[in-house]
């Protein structure tokens, strides 16, 4: 699958593997949803994999796969209350000990059935690791009673050779000087790329410079994006790159960028943030959800005071008032990158997920 938490899942399988001497045995998706609704989001796979979650008719082989392998603990990657059902089927009709990693306990885009997915979701959990504090207390409300650890987001190390800013920023034709920021990832509603270009008006008065930059997945029409940029008269200060974004296209974007900006309207946690510190760049959030858990403002980036394009305005400015003195900041990252990596996560998950599969 294409995605972070595709990405999420494949590295911890292999911390687990590599580094922590587990077996592990990986059942991956063929597809989440009909290509219609995936857009793109999703990749070709070989026969090997079966598993399709609009379709309860692939999930017995699945279960069969499950029961033969006799593992001591199924481990479920969780976003979306759609994966519930597949999670009580799992764990009903195995009877194997099951510890859900909850990305979100809510969907971003929230659907009137979903209170029914997440008390299936309960009944399906024998334990419950989520990557922040504010998850936490959901699931705390949810299922007082669950076996719980709060673990973090571990910080992504680029697949890709980091190229020069120089040579970035000639490849994306931008300036060798100005200030660049870059929103990445998937376009969302929840993602607010709209709160940014309505912050851009005032913070172009500040730095006329400035350059935003947007690579990633379009889940809305571009042409919205397209027609507000032109309403707002930033033609010649965002350049948009819609579609999935290679490894090699990620490091090039990455490289050019001054800083990464998330202007959500909600969130949980985010994958853009540790794959911003792996790059060595600061980030800019908006107060909603983890967000702020994983900026260590002043030192990592900087959290806006509220959600508004007023508020992101204010945070940007800040970043501009630093700009200078950005490489002042390297240590305070590198030491997030150390003290948030995969090695740490796998250890403290694995010691979890024993507890779990002995019964204590």
């Amino acid at each position: 699958m294409k995605g972070g938490i595709a990405r999420f899942s494949g590295l911890l399988a292999d911390a687990l593997r590599e580094r922590q001497g587990y077996d592990v045995f990986s059942l991956a998706f063929r597809a989440l949803f009909p290509a219609f609704i995936a857009k793109g989001a999703e990749a070709s796979l070989s026969e090997e994999f079966r598993l399709v979650l609009f379709n309860p008719f692939s999930w017995p082989e699945t279960i069969r796969r499950i029961r033969s392998l006799k593992p001591d603990i199924v481990l479920v990657a969780y976003w979306t209350g759609l994966l519930a059902p597949l999670c009580f089927v799992v764990r009903r009709l195995t009877g194997i000990r099951m510890v859900v990693l909850l990305h979100n306990h809510s969907s971003h885009e929230s659907f009137f059935f979903e209170p029914l997915m997440q008390r299936l979701l309960a009944a399906s959990a024998d334990g419950v690791l989520t990557l922040s504090v504010a998850v936490t207390r959901e699931v705390r409300a949810a299922m007082p009673d669950i076996p719980l650890l709060t673990l973090f987001h571990p910080v992504y190390e680029p697949e890709r050779e980091i190229r020069s800013v120089q040579e970035a920023r000639r490849a994306l034709k931008l300036d060798a000087h100005c200030p660049v920021l870059l929103f990445f990832g998937y376009v969302r509603h929840y993602k607010g790329l709209d709160i940014m270009l309505r912050a851009m008006p005032a913070i172009l008065q500040r730095e006329p410079a400035l350059r935003l930059v947007v690579a990633g997945h379009f889940y809305e029409d571009p042409g919205m994006y397209r027609r507000l940029i032109e309403q707002l008269a930033l033609g010649g200060h965002v350049d948009l790159y819609p579609g999935y974004v290679s490894a090699e296209r990620s490091a090039l974007f990455f490289a050019a960028a001054d800083a990464v900006v998330l202007p959500y309207r909600s969130a949980t946690q985010s994958g853009v943030i540790p794959l911003a510190y792996g790059y060595g760049l600061p980030v800019i959030v908006t107060p909603e959800g983890a967000l702020p858990e994983m900026v260590r403002p002043g030192e990592t980036g900087w959290v806006a005071g509220d959600s508004s394009p007023e508020g992101f305005a204010d945070a940007v400015g800040e970043f501009l008032d630093k700009r200078e003195k950005l490489s002042l900041m390297r240590p305070a990252i590198e030491a997030l990158r150390h003290e948030f990596s995969w090695e740490a996560f796998a250890a403290s998950a694995g010691s979890f997920l024993e507890t779990i599969a002995a019964g204590r």
